[in-house]
């Protein structure tokens, strides 16, 4: 099955903990998985940003929540308990006991509106309560950054396609000596880009002494065009006149499954093959054509750190 939504971890938190308080943070988390009877798959799946664990992540949010609301408590570090406000309401109203129903306690009203005293909010303003289609406001905020980053991708791609095949060579060596390839003068990255070049379009001089390099083809096609195995098999040829072992084909495009297949049988040379979509991620990650406009720093309790 998925990993419940965070509303759905309220009534089993509060059973786990009504049949068995105090509870330390990973027992209940262990409860959790038990009474959701969640697979190995479930409790590895990753936030969008691969850095915390989806499950883990929404049984923090729901236990902040139900200790806003007073239906349960923290009696030391990492250990949660279950208030006689919260035996009550799990005893009473276990069907009900949703997101609305947390907004008919005061603590829970002063959390919604202000996060610490609602003495400053207006009277007679009613308590703002999200949909039970939300996601955690965590997961809320990482959704609106990948929005943001897939509509950059779109922009890059644009930008890319509107200057010229040279533009684009450059563009490619500059990341890579963004991404720590090659070494920090004028000559770690050289475009060739010239009639005559066997399918070259750069070199990464990977060590200063030219040890090892690295040969770039840089394609800029239209989206409709897909890279096939004819295009990087006559790369990979260009690499065996070089007397190459590594080479790198970038387009801003994709490749088809027979090209892709191709690079993997390779045996004598490593091919990787970078898609438009990959490209501008990289740009995105690394700072080329991109520049910041505003950082957040979001922070949540670590549950762990006050276990004792």
């Amino acid at each position: 099955m998925a990993v419940p939504k965070f509303f759905e971890f309220f009534v089993p938190i509060l059973a786990a903990l009504n049949s068995c308080s105090p509870m330390k943070a990973k027992d209940l988390r262990a409860a959790m998985i038990d009474a959701f009877h969640l697979s190995k798959e479930d409790i590895s799946e990753m936030l969008p940003s691969g850095k915390q664990l989806t499950y883990s992540n929404r049984i923090n949010w729901a236990t902040q929540y139900l200790k806003n609301a007073g239906l349960i408590a923290t009696i030391a570090r990492g250990t949660y308990t279950i208030t006689d406000q919260g035996k009550k309401a799990y005893l009473n109203d276990a069907d009900k006991i949703n997101l609305h129903y947390l907004a008919q306690f005061d603590s829970f009203v002063k959390f919604q509106k202000n996060g610490n005293d609602a003495s400053v909010a207006p009277p007679n303003v009613p308590v703002s309560v999200p949909s039970e289609t939300d996601v955690t406001p965590f997961e809320s905020i990482e959704t609106a950054y990948n929005t943001i980053r897939t509509e950059l991708s779109k922009s890059l791609l644009n930008a890319i396609m509107e200057c010229s095949p040279e533009f684009f060579e450059r563009l490619v060596i500059d990341l890579l000596i963004s991404m720590g390839y090659g070494y920090d003068s004028k000559e770690s990255g050289m475009v060739v880009g010239q009639t005559g070049d066997g399918g070259i379009d750069g070199i990464i001089n990977e060590d200063k002494l030219g040890f090892s390099q690295v040969y770039v083809q840089a394609k800029r096609w239209d989206a409709g065009h897909t890279v096939g195995s004819p295009e990087v098999q006559a790369f990979a040829g260009a690499l065996l006149g070089k007397g190459a072992t590594k080479g790198l084909f970038i387009t801003t495009t994709q490749f088809s499954k027979a090209a892709k297949k191709f690079v993997e049988d390779q045996k004598a040379m490593r091919v990787v093959l970078i898609d438009g979509g990959e490209l501008t991620r990289l740009m995105i990650d690394y700072n080329v054509g991109v520049s910041a406009q505003q950082s957040f720093i979001i922070k949540q309790i670590d549950t762990d750190y006050f276990e004792e």
